[in-house]
């Protein structure tokens, strides 16, 4: 059994109200000198410095609006073999010079971990920012009323939809984060993200007949967003749709996940081959690799470099250049997702597949995965399945992460004969993930602006438990 690797970590007061910060790269480098100052012989530093805007709107009339500007930097030195990680929201010299001081004295008492260690410079990605792909719109900040009207536009559609009886909330934002990461094995680079937003819950019903249901669009640049009348109405026409929605029968039946949720099957996938999994052995998946663990002919891919995409990424947050890989080949599990860490652990390479906050070490993640689409749409899976669940909304989850046991709590549609014969609620479908995944059929409506691409699944045989 493997152990999680071991570092300590310290949060820092945030500023006073008044202070000004230098550019990221500025203060990452400041850190970086600081580490060194105080005697670590190896150091990384993230900045993460943002600006974020949202508006709420309710009743025709503004419920809130909020403006937030955040700084947070992260220090991790390494003395040897031990490793601690600092935070703070303080960019001031005394500031970094209390964090670089107090990280040392840390990593001195921390445990050692034989795994952690900086990139050796050869490793490191050759591109240092994020120009090639677009991800910083360069339209100025929306001012609040801009944004207060896509919001009001947003619920007058909903409200507009016959049977819908409130709206629960609409809701447009902004935000722009710039991160900058450097390190003592000469790394230095960062980007910056913009984000465009507008949601809506809508409500139909009262008392304990209320259901509900949304829409929602983010995108980088805020051209490439939906209008928001779009967005209401749609929020308000999935909402009437639950109406008078009740329990489903027991039994065993196929179940067809839409693709707004399909997604997390495949979530509950590549978490079992995360590399911090992996390593500690706790995967239902630690002994497929090479494997089929898809239907033969469907892939799983991973591309970090997709233009205007909120999930791309030039490098991970160890400095090294990332790239499409496939995690799944023709249903052949191909690899495992790994930083330098979990890579050291198994004997491996890093995939380049580092993430990391201000306060904590590296560990693995996954971005812009995309599944094979099929050639049958949604209606024509439920044609198929005769009948069974088509599930729009999932709560909660049971996972076992070692034997790949599932249990969710889900709401959606009740087939029939090939349609849709009533919405349900406050059931549970369970089944093994192991099997589940094997026995996918997917539709061919993925919405390909999204991060995760993955179109709706039909699953075969699972356990539903209702009235």
């Amino acid at each position: 059994m493997f152990q999680a690797r071991k570092a300590a970590r310290m949060t820092q007061p945030a500023p006073t109200a008044g202070s000004t910060d230098p550019a990221p790269a500025d203060l990452a480098q400041a850190l970086l000198a600081a580490a060194r100052a105080a005697g670590a012989p190896a150091a990384d530093a993230i900045v993460v410095q943002g600006t974020s805007v949202s508006v709420d709107v309710r009743g025709g009339t503004l419920e809130q609006a909020e403006r937030a500007e955040g700084l947070d930097l992260g220090l991790r030195v390494l003395i040897g073999r031990r490793q601690a990680c600092v935070s703070s929201g303080d960019g001031r010299p005394e500031t970094l010079r209390a964090m670089a001081e107090r990280a040392v004295a840390m990593a001195r008492e921390a445990p050692e971990d034989p795994h952690a260690g900086l990139a050796d410079p050869a490793q490191l990605a050759a591109t240092r920012d994020a120009t090639a792909l677009d991800l910083d719109d360069p339209a100025p900040e929306p001012v609040p009323e801009a944004l207060q009207e896509r919001a009001l536009a947003a619920e007058a559609a909903a409200l507009a939809v016959l049977g819908v009886s409130q709206i629960d909330s609409a809701s447009a934002s902004y935000g722009r984060r710039q991160v900058w990461l450097a390190a003592t094995n000469g790394f230095s680079g960062g980007y910056a993200r913009t984000g465009h937003s507008t949601s809506c819950v809508a409500i139909t019903g009262s008392g304990t007949a209320m259901e509900r249901d949304w829409a929602a669009e983010s995108r980088i640049h805020l051209g490439d967003l939906p209008d928001a009348p779009g967005i209401g109405q749609l929020a308000g026409t999935r909402a009437v749709a639950r109406a008078g929605a009740r329990k489903p029968p027991s039994g065993a039946f196929p179940v067809l996940y839409d693709e707004r949720i399909a997604s997390s099957l495949i979530g509950h996938l590549v978490s079992a081959i995360n590399g911090t999994a992996i390593a500690r052995g706790s995967s239902w998946l630690r002994d497929a690799l090479g494997q089929p663990v898809l239907p033969a002919g469907m892939s799983l891919t991973e591309n970090p470099l997709r233009p205007r995409i909120a999930g791309s990424r030039p490098f991970d947050a160890e400095g090294l250049a990332t790239a499409p890989r496939d995690l799944v080949a023709g249903g052949v599990l191909q690899g495992w997702v790994l930083d330098l860490a979990t890579a050291r652990k198994l004997g491996l390479q890093s995939t380049a597949n580092a993430t990391r906050g201000p306060s904590a070490p590296p560990s693995p993640g996954t971005s812009n995965l995309a599944l094979t689409q099929g050639g049958q749409s949604p209606a024509d899976l439920m044609r198929d399945m005769g009948t069974g669940l088509l599930v729009t909304s999932l709560i909660g989850a049971t996972i076992n992460p070692n034997t790949g046991d599932y249990s969710r709590g889900a709401s959606g549609f009740w087939v029939e004969n090939g349609e849709i014969a009533y919405p349900v609620n406050e059931c549970t479908i369970a089944g093994n993930l192991r099997d589940m995944l094997m026995h996918l059929t997917p539709a061919n409506d993925a919405r390909m602006y999204l991060g995760t691409v993955v179109p709706s699944l039909l699953v075969e045989g699972l356990t539903l438990a209702g009235a």
